[in-house]
């Protein structure tokens, strides 16, 4: 039988969302399923670690609402156990560095495509979300976006209703970015701007992601087999956001310039010796090969996508609330009566976990 989008969407309306959210013990996890919680679904968490990787989740909802699963991302049973109560798929897997047992190619574009073939396959999941990355594309410096394009094209080929979601680089208490920088620059004194720092980017709040993600399961099933870039509401270069996080901790800003070539020998033994040695490598922080890559392009949202708009969200500015984690950063601490007017400023606060 052929269904149409609204008819497909019926059962969301009908008899609410289970959803699985592959990824949800990640730094977006964390939002979407405190998102999905709060507006009454059941939250199915696959995870693959210990038990500890998932406990501050099932803090999120009531009992029996947060539901962990262990399960094995090569395991295809494991797979088709873990969306089998399911309506919703939500992918958010990915890794911005590759490790000995697991690379870009399997992590960012097998698995999305195992996961949407096996969703297809079940039936009963009526709605995919695959969450890819801004500027992925196959021509892209960086192969963790050119398999995060591939990924993308796998899924839609098998889930031709699945939506994409391509946020800009993510900021939040738990970010890969400014808390690399503070800590960095408290440690060394300095920060190293690759390619002086002039590569022009939008980062974005992370829960205005997440909600984003919510958002289109709300709708009437009109975002289904569609993309949408997901960038904050300023345009920033490197130099800028590093401006403002030394802002933030209150520390003389210093800086080293290192011009790309420079910048990518630091940072490439680790990727000759990945898959040499018998042990494994530290994970990259500053220097990782694959982000070095990205920065030597610009990285915006294009001109006519789909945004936060047509999902009707207004993505928070980055200057203030956002960002206002990095006060754990100064020297003696965060200060009381800054924090407190910061948080009393902030029309739109949201939850802290």
């Amino acid at each position: 039988m052929v269904l149409s989008k609204n008819t497909i969407y019926e059962p969301l309306q009908m008899f609410g969302i289970v959803a699985t959210v592959f990824g949800a013990t990640g730094f977006l996890g964390r939002y979407v399923v405190q998102q999905l919680a709060k507006m009454g679904s059941q939250v199915l968490v696959p995870f693959r670690g210990c038990e500890d990787s998932h406990r501050h989740l099932k803090l999120m909802g009531d009992l029996g609402q947060i539901v962990p699963m262990n399960y094995n991302p090569r395991d295809v049973n494991s797979i088709k156990t873990a969306v089998a109560k399911s309506n919703v798929v939500i992918n958010l897997i990915g890794r911005e560095y590759e490790t000995r047992n697991y690379g870009f190619e399997e992590v960012n574009h097998q698995m999305a495509e195992q996961l949407a073939m096996i969703s297809k396959e079940h039936g009963g999941i009526v709605r995919f979300i695959q969450v890819s990355a801004l500027g992925a594309s196959a021509s892209s410096p960086s192969r963790l976006l050119r398999a995060k394009a591939a990924g993308e094209e796998s899924v839609l080929k098998e889930f031709p209703e699945a939506t994409i979601m391509r946020p800009a680089t993510l900021i939040g208490t738990e970010d890969r970015i400014l808390n690399r920088w503070a800590m960095y620059a408290k440690n060394w004194g300095f920060l190293p701007l690759f390619g002086g720092g002039s590569t022009k980017f939008q980062p974005v709040y992370v829960v205005d992601v997440a909600a984003a993600i919510v958002n289109s399961l709300k709708d009437d099933g009109t975002s289904m087999g569609k993309t949408y870039e997901l960038g904050g509401p300023d345009i920033y270069t490197v130099h800028d956001l590093a401006e403002m996080m030394f802002e933030t901790i209150r520390e003389y800003p210093r800086y080293v310039n290192l011009p790309f070539p420079i910048a990518k020998a630091m940072a490439s033994p680790r990727e000759m010796l990945l898959n040499k040695v018998p042990f494994p490598l530290p994970t990259p922080s500053i220097f990782n090969l694959d982000q070095i890559k990205a920065l030597t392009v610009d990285n915006l949202v294009s001109e006519n996508a789909l945004s936060f708009a047509d999902l009707e969200i207004k993505p928070h500015k980055l200057k203030g609330y956002p960002t206002e984690f990095l006060v754990c950063y100064r020297k003696g601490g965060p200060s009381f009566g800054s924090t407190v007017s910061e948080k009393m400023g902030s029309a739109d606060v949201a939850p802290r976990f």
